[in-house]
């Protein structure tokens, strides 16, 4: 278990590292140019924005809409699956001031599901996933983030979380702009089941979507558990 005070013991990365990673990411497939940089600009100036309204809430405050999001997705959960044991859950490490659901994750191990943990292993390419528990010891990887070793079984998630700057009704994704969620749910087949968590501010009328932009399945927040309509 590492010592670092800022790592907490015994979790690992989030599924997106974008904003430090890739800032430049962009795929203008299909897309006019100009529009897609004027999309890119937009976005970057959202992600800003949300973050530094994220970065203004106290402690209490987002321990308890932790927690509220935390019991939504459990019930989800239990409601779309049943009994998980046995199967392949990616959760996340928070950062930045993302929503923490450490508690669920250990929760989850405890109660036979095979918990995993994301992490970039070749830039600009799609995640991988190493099984987790609350006993592993991490080591750092990229950008100096701990991750499970990689002895740590290599998974592949039926249930993934992703970490939101903000969100939409029709469940698009503004995450950190690095591209790697995206890619990730583009690479994986069958597709996991896909899960927004974030705040209920972070709400957007649109992110504008682009060719790449993969919709999630639904959105947690601390208000609501939201199913997303089927996207054509």
């Amino acid at each position: 278990m590492t010592s670092d005070p800022e790592v907490p013991g015994r979790y690992a990365s989030p599924p997106c590292m974008a904003a430090e990673v890739d800032p430049g990411y962009f795929d203008p497939l299909a897309v006019d140019p100009q529009q897609a940089r004027d999309v890119a600009r937009w976005r970057k100036a959202e992600r800003i924005r949300l973050r530094a309204e994220r970065d203004t809430l106290g402690v209490a405050e987002r321990q308890a809409a932790g927690g509220a999001i935390g019991r939504r997705l459990a019930e989800l959960l239990r409601q779309r699956f049943g009994d998980l044991r046995g199967r392949v859950f990616s959760g996340y490490w928070p950062i930045k001031g993302e929503p923490d659901l450490r508690p669920l994750m250990a929760d989850l191990h405890r109660a036979g599901v095979l918990v995993a943990l994301p992490l970039v292993e070749v830039k600009a390419a799609p995640l991988v996933f190493r099984r987790w528990t609350p006993d592993t010891r991490m080591v750092r990887g990229d950008w100096n983030i701990p991750v499970p070793p990689p002895d740590a079984a290599q998974v592949t998630p039926e249930i993934t979380l992703a970490p939101l700057v903000g969100w939409t009704d029709g469940g698009y994704r503004l995450g950190y702009g690095g591209g790697y969620f995206d890619r990730t749910l583009a690479a994986l087949s069958p597709r996991p089941f896909a899960i927004g968590i974030g705040f209920e501010s972070a709400r957007l009328d649109t992110i504008f979507p682009q060719p790449h932009d993969i919709a999630l399945q639904a959105i947690v927040t601390e208000a609501a558990s939201r199913p997303v309509p089927l996207h054509p």
